[in-house]
């Protein structure tokens, strides 16, 4: 039986990675099945799109996930595959909280022939054999023998052949920079961006997050062992092919466990493993200087703490008082100290915030080092304690708002500003953080370091810009550009010095500074 695993886009915000449960759902697929992949964010397809792609691919069976963001898609994608006769499986936290949604139980239509609930490691080869003799079940749970919820361990993780998937789909340079990138040298034809997790679980439990209830307040652990061999691969793969790779932890919070990620990152360091990486780490573990210290030296360039308000009692509201505002500034500059510099996530439309939380933010960040400042709505997701407590208040201006989803659109009414002012609150947080004038400050404020630096940042902010001001098309695109053509003719400038005076044939990317890639 041939399979297709789609992750769906929202049709508005583009992911810039793959999604790791494709990877690892191909992984754990018994013998004798052949899976393909789709990822609707490298490889836009509408409904007519995938029906005909299952129709002459002659795919027996679809799996797909999704979030609450991209759930909508999901639905249409499933119901085109429904309707040309192959069976459609779904899965994600989503679905798992809104299981009846996705049958067609409440009311509304059936989108799905089976759904897969929780972690779907140890269901999913019965899904496939269930599938194979035509004998699919509506509801598949990850329970043990005595009928409780049963999560799996990480220690026998499956190994997911890197050296072998075709990744082509996930390049992220443009067809169109490809051969002069290449010319330059450094591998940088290719870049990728490659999900790998070593854990699973997060204890802390904040009232927007769906986290805790789906992957549990217990944290599993992949073995170190493990970890080390594939970012080992993955380097080896870079090299083979003279091309870029860096890693995203997906862990919910790398660092939970400080003793164990030291571990981790000591053997790393050991096994020669490093590739630049990323990871999602809270701001309270990074007091911790040696582990600064470690991350740095493992390949560490990025890290995304979700700060979400620089407000005490916002915090404390959505029960993530463990975050101590006064303590941000020192904790990026603990970062930049050591060329590791930070994604950082602020929430507007918390209950305690007012009209001007986006300039009052931003005067705060405008002290820190030079990072990635991205900004959202406070959005009850399904079943999260959030969406729980705005219900029963009568707060919930859109109940399903996943069903027709909206980019930074609020579905609940704040207390201390209207709707409208949210959402102008957090274009202002977008339009003062990426102007041209805070991207030139950015790239200045690295002044002192290698061109790499500077290059790293600049082109991640364009990148990120994205995320609320897309770039969809050329004309957009060219308009960027010149917005922001004096930093770039000094990039540019100074990046053809350095590359006239360099040595021929390098082997790293050493001229590159900071720019992501195998170490």
């Amino acid at each position: 039986m041939r399979i297709l695993l789609y992750n769906p886009d929202n049709g508005v915000t583009r992911n810039f990675m793959p999604h790791l449960w494709m990877f690892l759902l191909q992984s754990l697929t018994p013998e004798g099945h052949e899976v393909v992949l789709i990822d609707g964010n490298a490889q836009p397809m509408d409904e007519a799109g995938i029906a005909r792609y299952v129709r002459e691919q002659n795919i027996g069976l679809v799996g797909i996930g999704a979030m609450t963001r991209m759930i909508a898609k999901a639905y249409r994608m499933a119901d085109a595959i429904r309707a040309v006769g192959v069976p459609v499986v779904m899965g994600g936290p989503h679905v798992t909280e809104e299981a009846d949604e996705a049958l067609g139980r409440n009311g509304g239509p059936r989108h799905a022939d089976a759904v897969a609930l929780g972690e779907a490691d140890e269901t999913w080869p019965r899904i496939v054999r269930d599938a194979a003799r035509g004998q699919l079940k509506d509801i598949y749970a990850p329970v043990d023998a005595f009928g409780q919820e049963s999560k799996p361990s990480l220690k026998e993780y499956p190994a997911i052949p890197w050296d072998k998937i075709n990744l082509a789909q996930f390049n992220l340079v443009p067809k169109i920079a490809k051969r002069t990138l290449q010319r330059i040298g450094d591998g940088w034809g290719t870049f990728r961006i490659i999900p790998m997790e070593s854990g699973r679980g997060c204890p802390y439990g904040c009232e927007f997050c769906t986290v805790t209830g789906f992957f549990g307040d217990s944290i599993r652990f992949r073995t170190n062992e493990s970890v080390v061999n594939e970012l080992l691969l993955l380097k080896a793969r870079a090299r083979s092919e003279g091309g870029q790779i860096a890693v995203f932890f997906i862990d919910d919070n790398f660092a939970i466990n400080i003793k164990r990620t030291k571990s981790l990152l000591r053997d790393i360091i050991a096994a020669g493993a490093q590739v630049h990486w990323v990871a999602q780490i809270s701001a309270n573990l990074l007091r911790d200087e040696e582990l600064v210290d470690l991350i740095a030296a493992s390949g560490g360039k990025w890290v995304f703490i979700g700060m979400e308000s620089i407000d005490p009692t916002n915090l404390a509201d959505v029960n993530k008082g463990f975050n101590k505002p006064g303590e941000y500034a020192a904790v990026l500059e603990r970062l930049a100290e050591r060329n590791v510099y930070a994604i950082t996530s602020f929430i507007f439309g918390m209950d305690n915030d007012t009209v001007g939380v986006a300039e009052r933010t931003l005067k705060e960040i405008r002290t820190w080092p030079a990072g990635l400042p991205i900004f959202g709505l406070l959005t009850p997701l399904p079943a999260t304690p959030l969406y729980k407590r705005l219900e029963a208040a009568g707060r919930l201006t859109r109940p399903k708002h996943w069903q027709e989803f909206i980019p930074f659109a609020m579905a609940h009414t704040p207390l201390k500003m209207t709707i409208e002012e949210a959402h102008a609150e957090v274009k202002a947080g977008w339009g003062a953080a990426y102007s041209p004038e805070a991207m030139a400050q950015a790239v200045d404020s690295l002044k002192d370091k290698p061109l790499g630096y500077r290059i790293n940042i600049f082109i991640a902010r364009m990148c990120f810009r994205g995320i609320y001001f897309p770039q969809m098309g050329p004309l957009s695109w060219l308009k960027l550009i010149y917005q922001n053509r004096h930093t770039i003719s000094q990039l540019v400038k100074e990046g053809f010095s350095t590359w006239r005076g360099r040595p021929a044939n390098p082997v790293t990317n050493e001229t590159l500074g900071s720019g992501v890639g195998v170490a």
